[in-house]
């Protein structure tokens, strides 16, 4: 086999999310190479939660694939959305705070943008939108939460597939999504782009 038919089935995941690569290993998909990109994920003046997650994950597409042009280059970028407010990740214990008691008995939104360039030159991106309601939560529980650190790196200041789950009413839509990679869109869009799902 040639180099560049090797290269055809090359795949790399733009992100440095442990959580993307375990959920990618759940239909089949191991990466061969794991590269974060180094950009600012704040929003743009004026900047939607949808449209905020479309740009940074063509973004983080777009500065990694020229490495690797001969490769499945996939990205994704997941934003937490009350209304039109972003709630990006915490810089601190203190805003970590403020999101989870603003949170607290309100339903958000948890948007994913998922975006792959094949070796071929095509492209794809596609969108999830997850609706997440929250119990009402005591001061005490968002301490606690707080203590436990989980809430460190996540948009949102939590992790759905921890701890932060027995927050949860209600789920509408994907659950991967809130972790951090919507299953369903990655397979449609990976299959689109001629790369073999579970063996297909």
């Amino acid at each position: 086999m040639t180099e560049a038919a090797t290269n055809r089935r090359h795949f790399v995941l733009a992100s440095q999310s442990p959580r993307r690569a375990e959920l990618l290993r759940r239909i089949g998909i191991v990466p061969d190479e794991i590269i974060g990109a180094d950009l600012e994920e704040i929003p743009a003046k004026g900047e939607l939660p949808p449209a905020m997650a479309r740009r940074l994950a063509l973004e983080k597409l777009t500065s990694i694939k020229p490495r690797f042009p001969d490769s499945f280059v996939l990205a994704a970028d997941t934003v937490v959305a009350l209304g039109r407010r972003i709630l990006g990740k915490p810089d601190d214990e203190a805003m970590a705070r403020r999101h989870l008691a603003l949170l607290s008995g309100r339903r958000h939104r948890v948007i994913t943008a998922v975006a792959c360039t094949a070796p071929d030159g095509r492209s794809g991106l596609r969108i999830a939108t997850t609706a997440v309601s929250f119990k009402q939560l005591q001061e005490a529980e968002i301490s606690a939460y707080i203590d436990s650190g989980e809430w460190q790196g996540k948009a949102g200041s939590y992790a759905i597939q921890g701890a932060a789950e027995m927050f949860v009413r209600r789920i509408n839509g994907s659950y991967s999504n809130v972790v951090g990679l919507p299953l369903f869109e990655t397979a449609a869009l990976l299959g689109g782009l001629s790369w073999p799902i579970l063996g297909r």
